[in-house]
């Protein structure tokens, strides 16, 4: 069976972990190997702070926390994503306004998040689906005309770029993910990259359950106590030196995840120019990451074929998202803005092939073959 997923492993992160236990002898999160994380990003990145995180859903918690999220606000966000990138706002009492997406790139319809905008808008979230960037450039024209706050979702981007600047650094705040599905894992984890210097102070607080515990250890107080809403937000050492292995080697991974991307294109590109299938699109001012490999079907019922069909040789492919607005607590919590022209539409049609880290050449080969014997007459069997 070829798996759709296999987490990252470089080799050095046994290595790293045994050192934490023995040497460092500091399980609890913020030892060395945190502290060489965030300075990786924040060095690699060139962004002022980052800050690691249990999650990327406690990354866009705390992301809701700062930019002061309350009961009655509205947050503008696309409904084909997963449910934590608005399920954070919505635990602080906020709308949901949904708006359409591009068909192109699956990402957030830039030009139709002006007119979803209230008097009540706080924020808009766009998420960078499979490392691609949203257009980064008119959202943040749309944010400053009416003075929102830009969080971005880059669960998918780290490694990627708009105009050459890092994804989850372009707006206020940032989100990442390394969950064991992502190109860099700690098997669960994330962080918040802070751009706007306003959050610095009360982001380390929040995340250190509402104390002033960080300004403690750094001498700016005699002694920490409770100064803020907050929660447990800081990952375990352990976690952190199993992502650290992976980003000493994050071009390594990058080229070839990269690569087995392009074979899929360009040995896929035929059925796509015949009028099978479709492939992913990458703007001109947009590079990826390669997070994944999707292609899309006709249709729902040829793409449950498809599925049926490559497990049946052995190879497990997927798909996500079923639409936040049309699910029990997107009705409740949201409301979808305009049309749903291309949400649902686009949604039941996309099909992610297998994608990962150390994917074997010949593996990736026998994927393509089923993929195009099943469009050039195989899928009887």
């Amino acid at each position: 069976m070829i798996n759709f997923n296999k987490p990252p492993y470089i080799g050095k992160e046994l290595d790293y972990i045994k050192q934490v236990v023995e040497n460092n002898q500091q399980l609890c999160g913020d030892g060395p190997f945190s502290i060489k994380c965030n300075m990786w990003f924040e060095k690699r990145f060139n962004t002022p702070k980052s800050l690691l995180t249990t999650s990327c859903t406690h990354a866009l918690e705390m992301a809701a926390i700062l930019v002061d999220i309350n009961p009655g606000d509205e947050v503008i966000a696309p409904s084909y994503t997963f449910v934590s990138t608005v399920n954070s706002f919505v635990m602080r009492g906020a709308k949901i306004v949904f708006v359409d997406i591009r068909p192109d790139t699956m990402n957030i319809d830039e030009n139709l998040i002006e007119a979803a905008i209230t008097k009540k808008t706080k924020a808009i979230i766009p998420v960078h689906y499979a490392g691609v960037s949203c257009d980064m450039d008119r959202i943040k024209e749309i944010a400053k005309k009416y003075s929102l706050y830009v969080i971005e979702d880059a669960a998918h981007g780290v490694m990627s770029t708009y105009k050459g600047k890092p994804l989850g650094t372009i707006g206020d705040l940032g989100c990442y993910s390394f969950h064991e599905t992502k190109n860099y894992s700690m098997g669960e984890g994330g962080a918040i990259l802070i751009q706007n210097i306003k959050f610095l102070e009360r982001a380390e607080i929040i995340r250190e359950k509402g104390t002033n515990r960080s300004q403690f250890f750094r001498g700016y107080v005699d002694k920490y106590t409770w100064v803020d809403i907050g929660s447990s937000y800081i990952p375990s050492e352990i976690n952190a030196a199993y992502l650290y292995a992976q980003l000493e080697e994050a071009s390594k991974i990058n080229n070839d995840r990269l690569n087995i991307w392009n074979t899929y294109y360009k040995r896929l590109r035929d059925l796509a120019l015949e009028g099978f299938i479709e492939l992913p699109y990458i703007p001109e001012e947009c590079k990826h990451n390669a997070h994944m490999f999707y292609i899309k079907c006709k249709n729902i019922e040829e793409r449950s074929k498809l599925i049926k069909y490559l497990s049946y040789h052995g190879i497990m492919a997927v798909f996500h998202y079923v639409p936040l607005h049309s699910s029990r607590a997107g009705l409740k919590y949201g409301r979808f803005h305009g049309d749903d022209t291309y949400t649902t539409e686009e949604s039941e049609k996309l099909l992610r092939l297998p994608m990962y880290f150390g994917l074997e050449e010949k593996k990736v080969n026998q994927i393509i073959k089923n993929v195009i014997e099943f469009y050039r007459g195989g899928e009887n069997y």
